[in-house]
């Protein structure tokens, strides 16, 4: 509900334009996460935190947190200095980048929580501090470039893009990592492509028409390209002004002729 909330609250709070098409985006994003969820890939068990550090020390999880990590050090201290303020995927890629750490934190202190109230040793496990760590780190920053992409460009904007980004890095961490995809059938990882091609469609739709004055009014205006036919008025009963440029403004007078 990230996209619809933001879209409508900024409209009625912060006074940013949300036109026709905006709305649709805002519908079809919402159509697009229910069609995802319908289908989405089911969680592979993992319930001990022994399990999710065998997760964690593949190789192929290995070297894309290393691929996360440089490119994220490569927005932080390279492009945001520069294109932050212009450009708005900068601030939003950091945000998005980082979420896939915190998303993997999160199921990892999910899993050491249930270990907690069932009697394991969990506080005596480091990676539970390791994901603690991670975890305040990776919300931090989030929360900080967040902010910055807020204080700069349109609310209405900020969040859907923020949202198809984050959303892309959770499903390709949860890929990796967790495998979900492996038991999928043909039709739900159809429909999870189609949610999430239909989700990025609310989005453009959202963003490339935000300047536009469409609406339910003026809609045939606005699809009608022409220009407007000409007023035909009758010859009679016409009041026309008769025009002397010879004489000053001021001093001119002005004569009527009444045709009937």
């Amino acid at each position: 509900f990230s996209v619809p909330c933001s879209a409508i609250l900024s409209s009625y709070l912060l006074g940013e334009r949300l036109n026709l098409l905006g709305k649709l985006g805002c519908l079809l994003s919402l159509v697009g996460s229910t069609v995802m969820v319908i289908h989405a890939p089911e969680d592979e068990e993992v319930t001990t935190l022994e399990e999710m550090t065998s997760k964690l020390k593949e190789p192929g999880f290995l070297a894309y947190a290393a691929i996360l990590l440089a490119l994220c050090f490569l927005l932080i201290f390279y492009l945001a200095p520069r294109y932050g303020q212009s450009n708005i995927l900068i601030y939003l890629a950091i945000c998005s980048v980082i979420g896939a750490f915190s998303v993997s934190s999160v199921k990892g202190l999910g899993i050491a929580i249930k270990g907690f109230f069932a009697g394991q040793p969990v506080l005596q496990n480091p990676l539970t501090w390791i994901l603690v760590i991670t975890l305040v780190a990776s919300i931090t920053t989030q929360i900080n470039y967040l902010n910055k992409s807020l204080d700069i460009f349109n609310t209405s904007l900020v969040f859907p893009i923020y949202y198809v980004l984050f959303t892309t890095i959770v499903i390709t961490t949860s890929i990796i990592l967790f495998k979900e995809w492996v038991t999928m059938t043909v039709v739900d990882i159809i429909g999870t492509v189609c949610g999430f091609l239909t989700i990025i469609l609310g989005v453009f739709l959202l963003h490339a028409f935000k300047d536009m004055d469409v609406s339910f009014g003026n809609l045939p205006q606005v699809l009608q390209n022409e220009e407007p036919a000409p007023v035909t008025r009758d010859d009679k009963n016409i009041l026309i002004e008769v025009d002397n440029s010879s004489i000053a403004p001021e001093d001119k007078p002005k004569v009527f002729m009444l045709y009937t």
